[in-house]
């Protein structure tokens, strides 16, 4: 019985590594979304639901490898700035911009996304949880100025009715909602 135990044991931590790998523990308490990567084709159609060109600043709050900025950067020559509150996710990015050779249009934060000055963004991108949304809708709709765009990933921001909803599967076959708002100058809490 201890033998079997043992065995279990072995292959439970054995199946728990490549998770803890995947899914690292927030470096603070305040994490407003655990990282979950977007597929890169995700992040294609959020770019171009944002209408991003090289005119835009693109701000991603939980930015994880940096792949939504280091796009931005790469397919349209926009500037941007990825932000996350994990030390290694920032490290990754910043590995991942210079790979890219686009560190010269990009930058990374380690910060708290609730802090974050948003004035110099044209474009936010989120893959953040609706209560997450809902908690920067008011920095948000405060802080950018009209005519920002803000996309977000399979989540809405409470009663703020998006511009446009955009449902599609994507390269795996799931399906996804991605939803654009254009900010107006109107505070929205």
């Amino acid at each position: 019985m201890t033998r079997l135990l043992l065995s279990l044991a072995l292959v439970a931590a054995a199946l728990a590594a490549p998770m803890a790998r995947q899914q690292p523990m927030p470096a603070a308490g305040n994490s407003l979304a655990p990282y979950v990567p977007t597929p890169q084709d995700v992040v294609d159609r959020m770019l171009g639901l944002a209408g991003v060109t090289a005119n835009d600043v693109v701000y991603d709050l939980g930015c994880g490898d940096g792949r939504i900025v280091i796009t931005a950067a790469k397919k349209f020559g926009a500037r941007g700035l990825g932000v996350d509150i994990d030390p290694d996710r920032i490290k990754e990015s910043e590995a991942n911009a210079k790979a890219a050779g686009v560190e010269h249009l990009v930058s990374f934060k380690l910060q708290d996304a609730m802090t974050v000055d948003f004035s110099k963004a044209s474009v936010v991108t989120l893959y953040l949880l609706s209560s997450s949304n809902a908690k920067l809708r008011p920095l948000l709709t405060r802080q950018l100025k009209p005519g920002s765009r803000i996309v977000s990933h399979a989540f809405g921001m409470g009663d703020w009715t998006p511009a446009r909803t955009d449902v599609f599967s994507d390269s795996g076959g799931t399906q996804r909602t991605l939803y654009l708002w254009t900010t107006d100058g109107k505070p929205r809490d």
